[in-house]
């Protein structure tokens, strides 16, 4: 689930911000690097400049507005918010939907860039003729207009075929695909497969009755498909990232038994998950993701870069590796 906590956020920033400074006080507050608040990030990457993209979290006058994006040549120093509109690639109005602007998903199509996004617990579609906007909605429909539906991904397979992977909030949150149709605006039924389900000890730690699993990505390696994934609520520490694999888009799936592959137990962060695959202009693989504010507070999330590969057929995280992002 995502930012139902925002009233909280301004009081939680305060209370927790003086735990989080650097304790130098002689560099100047305005030059120290700041954390970048980001959650359900994604980061897209285009001719040497990467876009950094998310759920907006803190109090600021941008949260509930649309989608901010940050920009960076080095993967190190960030910029922004940088969108043409005040900051924001997409706005509300522009947008469907007029509030839960939620995980947005960015992909180079038909020499026009296309952002998925969640608004209104539902799934739409923006283009745009440049990354940093302004991304607008041709339809002010969503893709799937019954029930309520989170955290959209695209994969586009190698026959060209295209998958949207999502979230349906069904007795859990769980993890869908479906064809989607060539102008990304509406999926074929007949496809629809539930591809899975918080059903392992390490996807519902508090074992309640309303398992989630949400935030996919996949990928495709050697001829084998790699849903990735996190589950726990977002709220809970224990929010972590898995994956499995199958050799259809459609699935089955078969989940890897050395899931998770990113908790707090092999990196020191709190509610540490639900982000997006990349690679960087050498072609190395990352996953950046978010994390709880700090080890007492939710929210607002942080944005954070881990390093990730394959090891024959399995995905292994480097722990070492992973860094906060500041501007």
């Amino acid at each position: 689930m995502k930012n139902v906590f925002i009233i909280m956020s301004s009081f939680c920033l305060f209370t927790c911000c003086s735990q989080e400074k650097e304790k130098d006080s002689s560099v100047p507050e305005e030059v120290k690097p700041q954390a970048l608040l980001l959650a359900d990030p994604t980061i897209f990457y285009d001719k040497g400049n990467y876009y950094l993209y998310g759920t907006t979290g803190g109090d600021t006058p941008l949260n509930g507005q649309g989608f901010m994006v940050y920009t960076s040549s080095d993967l190190k120093k960030w910029t922004g918010p940088a969108g043409t509109q005040n900051g924001l690639a997409l706005k509300k109005g522009d947008s469907f939907g007029d509030k839960g602007f939620w995980a947005p998903q960015i992909i180079a199509y038909n020499k026009k860039f296309y952002m998925i996004y969640t608004a209104n617990e539902n799934i739409a579609v923006a283009t745009s003729n440049s990354p940093l906007g302004p991304f607008k909605n041709d339809s002010k429909e969503p893709i799937i207009k019954t029930g309520n539906q989170i955290d959209p991904f695209v994969f586009i397979d190698d026959d060209g075929k295209k998958y949207l992977y999502y979230v349906r909030l069904t007795n859990g949150n769980r993890i869908f695909v479906a064809e989607i149709n060539d102008d990304l605006l509406s999926i074929k039924p007949e496809t629809l497969t539930e591809c899975i389900s918080g059903t392992l000890p390490w996807e519902n730690t508090e074992n309640t009755n309303w398992p989630v699993t949400e935030g996919p990505t996949v990928i495709k390696h050697n001829g084998l498909y790699y849903l990735i994934y996190s589950a726990n609520d977002f709220r809970n520490p224990d929010y972590a990232v898995g994956y499995a694999t199958s050799t259809s888009p459609l699935g089955p799936w078969e989940k890897s038994k050395t899931s998770p592959i990113i908790s707090r137990n092999n990196v020191p962060q709190n509610g540490i998950g639900h982000g997006d695959v990349f690679f960087d202009k050498n072609n190395k693989m990352h996953y950046v993701l978010h994390t709880h504010y700090s080890s007492s507070t939710v929210a607002p999330r942080k944005t954070g870069i881990i390093d990730i590969s394959f090891e024959g057929n399995e995905i292994k995280a480097d722990p070492k590796s992973f860094h906060f992002l500041v501007n």
